[in-house]
């Protein structure tokens, strides 16, 4: 009697724990194990322009008081600055410390190298498919949202 093949859900989630494990792990060996499993977002959001913590708070649909207590941690671990803002020089820009830029870099390269692992362990076709039945069950509207965009470097 064979036994019933484990739920799609719980296999997609357990496949995003691993991959999530993986990146952690990956960034620790790197220097960047002090990185927050939130970081990212911000990473990403900041990598494509400096913004205050309001629209940062916006952007990642987090309370303003969230967003602070984030980017306060950010700035303490040195991934995160606040510099004037050049057109009010009494507001504060949060843009990306040399360390911040470095991290994102380690974890896009973690991205490619992942993706490559996949696609050679398995085949060209079949990462294919993966990434066809992802985007479907994803839909258009979430993956429009810039917080999942996936800029290419």
């Amino acid at each position: 009697m064979s036994a019933a093949p484990q739920d799609l859900g719980i296999l997609m989630g357990l496949a995003y724990q691993e991959f999530v494990r993986q990146l952690r792990e990956a960034l620790a060996e790197q220097g960047f194990g002090d990185a927050g499993p939130s970081y990212g977002y911000v990473f990403r959001s900041l990598a494509e322009r400096p913004m205050n913590t309001s629209e940062l708070a916006d952007r990642l649909t987090i309370t303003k008081q969230g967003a602070a207590q984030l980017i306060e941690e950010m700035c303490e671990r040195g991934y995160v600055e606040r510099r004037a803002n050049p057109a009010d020089r009494r507001a504060k820009l949060l843009y990306l410390s040399d360390k911040g830029n470095r991290a994102l870099a380690a974890a896009r390269r973690f991205h490619r190298d992942f993706e490559r692992e996949l696609t050679e362990a398995n085949d060209a076709d079949s990462v294919a498919a993966l990434r066809r039945m992802l985007t479907a069950i994803a839909t258009e509207e979430r993956l429009a949202d810039p917080r999942w965009r996936s800029p290419h470097v």
